[in-house]
């Protein structure tokens, strides 16, 4: 399994997630932590009484991602920048979370059970 999602720039990401990772979290776990966090927009902008640029709107933009089977990926990288999400695929599977860490519980798991020098 992979994960797709857009960048900022349109760009096309992909993340693979490691036999390690998914020993002890799950490819949605790995996406939440891994896609790009949200980000925010200018909708309208003004001017403060310092003469400065600021927003006076914006938006909150979430990243989705899905998650695909490895063979939807195109093996031939040849026009990757061209690469596509095809927006037949349904509703995302998620959204980029907020941190880019696992939560603690899946860490102790990890650390605590799976990491034998921990013990």
């Amino acid at each position: 399994m992979k994960i797709i999602f857009k960048n900022q720039d349109n760009s096309i990401g992909i993340i693979t997630p490691s036999d390690e990772s998914l020993s002890f979290t799950t490819v949605a776990q790995i996406a939440e932590k891994d896609v790009p966090s949200p980000y925010e927009y200018a909708l309208k902008w003004g001017v403060d009484e310092e003469g400065e640029d600021i927003v006076l709107e914006y938006e909150t933009y979430h990243t989705p991602y899905w998650i695909v089977d490895t063979s939807s990926i195109p093996t031939d990288r040849t026009f990757r920048s061209a690469w596509e999400i095809n927006e037949s695929m349904g509703k995302p599977d998620g959204f980029g979370g907020e941190s880019n860490e696992f939560d603690d519980d899946l860490l102790k798991a990890y650390y605590g059970e799976l990491n034998d020098s921990n013990k």
